[in-house]
């Protein structure tokens, strides 16, 4: 079994060094170089909350877990994450220490609190005393006083005071997350300074500690990552919400799965931090370097150096499809796709808008999973419901870690009169859909948009994703079935036309697999194309090895995890597969089967885990109309012609990138240029 699959884990710190390698590209821009770092980082932060926790868990339980982990007991790849993540980290600190360099080379220096000149002094105490002193959180340790519990993924300044008497005073200092964690200094000449808050924390210990008559002062920085997994209670006394609520709280108290420290701190504070905070030897220790929280790269400030940044493109407008007309009367004529971000989001916000305000429109029924920080999508639909339209909104509350962002607008749409629906228990809504019905000559007409990502704004800017904007009828009706399942889901609804998990996903691929294993021993043409963020499911890849096995050529892109094997004799020797990971995250799902030369093409909500198929309900949409169905195969194509940003996976899992001797194609720029050239 452990040749036959890629362990789940592996394979995903294996994509985050993907995102590292972006880090250490030095044909990426040297600031978006710094972002990388910090998504690498923040990556690894939800790895140890999620899945390093599930194994721990696995683990204390006391089961191998051999056949839920690909064929590795959970201690051992417990120990097998610790050194990866280990490598991982000392190689992302040589990273950082080359883009420093090269970024004094384009006048951008980071100091640290022995380099500070009088003019930076003077601006540093008084930043302190304006805005970080009223923020500061600072925790005096002793034996009689129990540790407060730090919270998840913060970051503290461990501090040692060596006081006269030559006992040790400990405290800590909470470098809160409304800090700004990079000091931009004034300019001096054309010289940019910056500090981390961390170091300017440094500089102004004796402005914290003068009540405390020390010899000497130390700090150095820890952090503890928690359990993210939510704990719900059955109390039934509580609504849905309160039990969210209530869990999102607890979570922040969830048992230590990684403690991070600065690996020159002295033994003996280490050691009291952690018999203080109960840190076991079994928990992920990691030894680190003066920094951590580097996820807060990912907002590094620009400094005006549009140079130092990929150019913003300009979101095109879909041919054919006006934002200055009636969205329903062009779609009602044909079928529109949308891709994100080279097509503008404003589409799916003008059809809400639209919606909202046209009297024809009765209802507006949508999924919701994770909405933008400002979402003109919730705006909209509270505005529906102040016009009277019947308003239904199936919100995912345990969207991970987007709970109470969730919750906050839930409460906010419930209180304007929007219709809340809480999914099915022990479900998640992951399907990203929405179906609104007009009334056109004293019937009703049905109009909607089927997608491969959330209805946000914000991550539509930077996430690839597919939307069909469609008023094909067949498909809503189905689509229309899937929110009666939500109000009755105690029915298995029949559907003609989607493919729904969890009672469709696996039998309908599997017959669409099985129709190309049949071709393929007819002689007839036969091929799969996949394209998606992860694959773990071993029934689908058990499946994909089958059709290998009698000759059907499938090529699969895949961002994230890939447990299967491709090119290996006898099993996977008809696969071949890739990873593209550049400027924009690769979001899509998009699945073709040649059939016989006439392709059946579907666009989907689902990865192929286990978790889509059997755990959550999604909807996988099939293409009808030939243009767009071209148009996604030429998309899948210029991502499959990649020889820039593409890496290789098999099993050697050394993201080797894929180069050839053909013209140089970078697939997110390709796209784009595809889509512009439509025009």
């Amino acid at each position: 079994m452990t040749n036959t699959y890629i362990n789940r884990e592996v394979s995903w710190l294996q994509f985050n060094a993907r995102v590292l390698q972006e880090a250490a590209d030095e044909s990426v821009p040297l600031i978006e170089r710094l972002r990388f770092l910090g998504i690498f980082s923040n990556n690894l932060d939800e790895f140890f909350k999620v899945r390093y926790a599930t194994v721990k868990r696995i683990d204390e339980a006391g089961k191998g877990g051999k056949s839920e982990l690909g064929g590795i007991k959970a201690s051992e790849l417990l120990e097998k994450i610790t050194q990866i993540v280990i490598k991982q980290q000392s190689e992302s600190l040589e990273i950082l220490s080359v883009i420093q360099k090269k970024l004094e080379a384009e006048n951008i220096f980071f100091i640290n609190e022995t380099q500070i000149n009088e003019l930076q002094h003077k601006f540093i105490k008084n930043y302190f005393i304006q805005k970080v002193s009223p923020a500061l959180v600072t925790i005096v340790l002793n034996d009689s006083v129990k540790l407060p519990n730090l919270k998840d993924s913060a970051a503290y300044l461990a501090i040692n005071m060596v006081l006269q008497n030559n006992q040790n005073q400990h405290a800590l200092i909470e470098i809160s997350k409304t800090m700004d964690r990079f000091v931009v200094l004034p300019k001096q000449g054309e010289k940019n300074y910056i500090i981390m808050v961390d170091d300017l924390l440094r500089y102004c210990l004796d402005d914290i500690f003068n009540i405390f008559d020390y010899k000497s002062i130390s700090a150095h920085m820890i952090k503890i990552t928690r359990d993210g997994e939510l704990d719900l209670e059955s109390d039934l006394s509580k609504s849905f919400i309160e039990k969210i609520s209530d869990s999102v709280r607890d979570r922040e108290l969830g048992a230590p799965v990684r403690f991070v420290y600065d690996k020159t701190i002295d033994q003996e504070s280490l050691t009291y931090l952690m018999t203080k905070m109960g840190i076991e030897s079994a928990d992920s220790i990691i030894p680190g370097g003066r920094y951590h929280n580097r996820r807060d790269y990912m907002d590094f400030p620009s400094l005006g150096r549009t140079d130092l940044l990929y150019d913003k493109i300009e979101a095109l407008p879909i041919k054919g499809l006006s934002l200055e007309n009636s969205i329903f009367n062009e779609i009602s004529k044909k079928d529109y796709l949308l891709y994100a971000p080279y097509h503008t989001f404003s589409y799916v916000v003008k059809f809400l808008r639209e919606a909202a305000l046209d009297p024809k429109v009765k209802t507006i029924k949508i999924t919701i999973y994770r909405l933008a920080q400002i979402s003109h999508v919730a705006s909209s639909l509270i505005n529906a419901a102040k016009n009277g339209k019947k308003v239904n909104v199936s919100i995912e509350i345990q969207a991970r870690f987007d709970e109470q962002a969730n919750i906050d607008y839930a409460e906010q749409m419930e209180q304007e009169g929007v219709n809340l629906v809480f999914g099915v228990q022990g479900l998640k809504v992951h399907s990203k859909m929405c179906v609104i019905e007009r009334e056109e000559n004293n019937k009703l007409k049905r109009y909607g948009f089927i997608s491969t990502g959330n209805f946000n704004e914000s991550t539509a800017k930077i996430y690839t994703d597919y939307t069909l904007f469609t008023s094909n009828q067949k498909i809503l009706k189905d689509v229309n079935k899937v929110f009666n399942f939500f109000e009755t889901n105690y029915r298995v609804f029949r559907y003609k036309h989607i493919i729904k998990s969890p009672h469709y996903t696996k039998a309908s691929f599997f017959k669409l697999i099985n129709e190309e294993i049949e071709n393929v021993k007819s002689g007839k043409p036969a091929y799969i194309r996949l394209k998606m963020n992860s694959m773990s499911s071993y029934k689908m890849i058990d499946k994909l090895y089958e059709a290998s096995q009698t000759g059907v050529k499938i090529q699969l892109i895949v961002r994230g995890i890939c447990c299967l094997i491709p090119g290996i004799k006898g099993m996977s020797e008809n696969i071949e597969a890739i990873s593209i990971v550049d400027k924009f995250l690769e979001h899509t799902r998009l699945f073709v089967f040649c059939n016989n030369n006439d392709p059946k093409v579907y666009i989907s909500s689902a990865d192929w885990m286990t978790r889509n198929i059997e755990n959550r309900v999604e909807v996988s949409c099939p293409i009808y109309d030939q243009e767009i169905k071209q148009e996604l195969i030429d998309t899948f194509n210029i991502c499959w012609s990649d020889n820039v940003k593409a890496r290789i996976l098999n099993h050697n899992q050394n993201n080797e990138y894929k180069r050839n001797n053909k013209e140089k194609v970078r697939s997110q720029f390709e796209t784009y240029n595809y889509y512009k050239n439509k025009q």
